[in-house]
């Protein structure tokens, strides 16, 4: 059966909102340029505590001394792994992480480590005491490696051993959302931990021994 005549404009007035919309790209958060979807680079504000999107331009300028007055800091792009660093069960559990995926980053602004982890509900922090971090991580090369706000060391323990990784902090938190959309159930399921394995095998064919070099 047709709408009446006098429903038809309003009708047509809703088709707007109703009808599918085309995905917005991305823009750089400093100069709104169109940004690569696939290979642009991130910034980390460190007065919202956010990532931002920006533009090779931008975020080579945000590389600066100086720049932006220190708010913006660009993510590196850096994957690193200490062979002769290890961490066993004992040391893991002194952490009390309650999975077995964890990273640690320093926030600059309150000169501490932070501990956070996927949940279904997103990031999760962990409280850490300054000690319990100096005794499990503290003597390891990475540790004195990272760099505050926009690097982290990320870890996972697997069958009784632990990987420890030093990465941009971005993809940890594509990690927590991605976590988040796939978790199912109190373990999160198989899609869930097909992706943290991909993940991570990612992650280690990137990771680069170090020694020689401190950035690619």
């Amino acid at each position: 059966m047709s709408a009446p005549p006098a429903s038809r404009p309003a009708l047509r007035g809703l088709r707007k909102f109703l009808a599918p919309r085309a995905p917005q790209p991305e823009r750089c958060g400093l100069c709104a340029v169109v940004v690569d979807e696939a290979h642009h680079r991130h910034l980390v504000d460190t007065e919202q505590r956010a990532l931002v999107c920006a533009c090779v331009s931008c975020a080579m300028l945000m590389e600066q001394p100086g720049a932006a007055a220190g708010r913006f800091r660009a993510v590196p792009d850096r994957y690193l792994t200490d062979p002769d660093h290890r961490l066993d069960d004992h040391a893991w559990e002194a952490l009390q992480i309650p999975v077995g995926v964890a990273f640690f980053f320093r926030n600059a602004a309150l000169d501490r480590l932070v501990a956070l982890y996927p949940s279904p509900a997103g990031a999760t922090e962990s409280e850490l005491e300054p000690a319990t971090w100096t005794a499990v991580l503290g003597d390891s090369r990475l540790a004195a490696l990272l760099e505050p706000d926009v690097e982290a060391l990320l870890l996972r323990r697997t069958d009784g051993n632990c990987a420890c990784y030093l990465v941009p902090i971005d993809i940890c938190y594509e990690l927590v959302g991605r976590m988040r959309l796939l978790w199912q159930g109190f373990d999160g399921g198989a899609e869930a931990r097909a992706a943290l394995d991909a993940f991570f095998d990612h992650v280690g064919r990137r990771a680069r021994p170090v020694g020689g070099e401190g950035r690619p």
